[in-house]
């Protein structure tokens, strides 16, 4: 018995040294990688932004390859995955940077992104917490490594106008001629009797050739041109990963905001003194104080920035027309749409590293003067008069708010509430080609009787 007492004595101190073993003695377990919710692409012009949404916040590190230009990303703690190789699918053909994208997972818990690149870029990549219906995002804009000069753009933009009109009259010209053409033809006696007899002393003289014109010759030429041009900018709100307001059906404010800005800007482009600068003309996003920054680089005679807000009532009706304030805004529905506005950033998404000095910045945005904003009123109260004559107006006075995107402070600027996006009759008028059209005749009318008060101010515009 003593023999068989000691052997289980034993088995016990066997089995409890087995129960009390570490836990590293067993094979490690690898964290749950994060998980990817969307991926989105806004290719545009300006720069072409490519996001990932993903469950957890994700860490990224890049570098770029030459010849042929190339830009390599290594995102920590990620696995291929469907969604992710959905990438692949959503570059389209006429993006202006990304020639196409491979994927792979470079080690475990690393994959690797290739952006096959169809000019240099200056990449910027940066994070997003959670904010409104976004998770975590991850997100790459790619900005051409040299900006286009924005005045060359609009000196370009008029003379493609011009041999596009001076086209139409030479194919009217020609279709003219080929109906006289199939008159009656005259006999050749009544032909050799106008006809007068040549005159063999005469010297046919030699064709003219036009003469091309040197660098300096044409940057004086397109000085002039710019220095006569009266340049509106249109800023239509939102875009890119910013909707805006969403209406009852799904109508989304960054969608009917484009189309307004776009059927006014050729309406306006219609006078050949008058050139538009859109901030954007596509789906893409442009933060607040770029927007600013760009029509104070074309010296904007006037900024124009449209919109179609929500409230948190879908009885709220009618157009609205805001300048800035210098103090407390005009109402509290003001200051709340200001408010709303204002936060635009956060939705869209800014890279807040890539502005080298916030508070040049914040002093940029300050700088707006008594005279502008008496200039903004002038101009509010002439687009609201006419606005009146298409629809109901929620407020019959130009009212005023701390917008950060009217703060141009040689500009004078005001931002249009075409219409509440949240009321279901609203929405339906913004949804309407017709409607739109009208809303544009009224902006033109409003524009055009404020100039003719207030004519633009001599403007010299550098070219770069």
């Amino acid at each position: 018995m003593k023999g068989r007492r000691e052997a289980l004595a034993a088995m016990g101190s066997l089995l409890l040294t087995l129960r009390l073993q570490p836990a590293q003695a067993s094979a490690p377990v690898s964290a749950k990688s994060s998980t990817i919710v969307a991926v989105r692409v806004w290719p545009a012009s300006d720069y072409t932004r490519v996001t990932l949404e993903s469950d957890k916040p994700l860490e990224a590190k890049h570098f770029l390859v030459e010849g042929p230009d190339r830009l390599v990303i290594d995102i920590e703690g990620l696995e291929l995955s469907a969604g992710l190789r959905e990438l692949l699918a959503k570059v389209r053909a006429d993006d202006p940077y990304i020639a196409g994208v491979r994927v792979g997972q470079n080690t475990p818990r690393v994959v690797r992104l290739v952006l096959d690149l169809k000019q240099p870029v200056a990449p910027q990549i940066f994070t997003l917490a959670p904010v409104a219906a976004y998770q975590n995002r991850l997100v790459f804009d790619l900005y051409p490594k040299q900006e286009q000069d924005p005045l060359l753009a609009l000196i370009k933009e008029k003379e493609e106008a011009e041999h596009a009109a001076a086209q139409s009259v030479q194919d009217a010209l020609g279709e003219l001629i080929g109906r006289v053409s199939k008159a009656p033809i005259t006999t050749p006696a009544v032909i050799a009797a106008a006809k007068p007899a040549p005159n063999p002393q005469t010297s046919i003289p030699a064709p003219v050739l036009p003469q091309t014109p040197d660098k300096a010759e044409e940057k004086e030429l397109n000085q002039a041109r710019l220095d006569r041009l009266i340049v509106i900018a249109l800023d239509p709100g939102h875009g890119g990963e910013d909707p805006g307001a969403i209406g009852p059906t799904g109508l989304k404010e960054k969608d009917v905001v484009l189309s307004v800005a776009l059927k006014l800007r050729d309406r306006l482009n219609s006078n050949p003194n008058i050139r538009v600068m859109m901030t954007r003309d596509a789906d893409f996003f442009v933060p607040l104080h770029e927007r600013v920054r760009k029509a104070r680089r074309v010296k904007a005679d006037l900024f124009v920035s449209i919109h179609a807000d929500a409230f948190f009532t879908p009885k709220a009706r009618g157009a609205s027309v805001f300048a800035l304030s210098d103090g407390a805004a005009s109402s509290a529905a003001a200051r709340w749409i200001a408010n709303k506005e204002n936060a635009a950033d956060m939705v869209g998404g800014v890279n807040n590293t890539a502005v080298k000095d916030t508070s040049v910045l914040r002093a940029m945005l300050d700088m707006s003067t008594t005279a502008q904003i008496k200039d903004s009123m002038k101009l509010g109260k002439e687009v609201l008069g006419q606005m009146g004559r298409v629809g109901r107006l929620h407020k019959k006075q130009v009212e005023q708010a701390g917008f950060a995107v009217l703060r141009a402070p040689d500009v004078p600027s005001i931002l249009v509430e075409t219409a509440f996006i949240s009321n279901p009759e609203e929405e339906s008028l913004l949804r309407d080609p017709e409607y739109q059209q009208r809303l544009v005749e009224a902006l033109a009318t409003g524009i055009a009787r404020y100039f003719a008060k207030n004519p633009p101010l001599a403007r010299h515009r550098a070219l770069s």
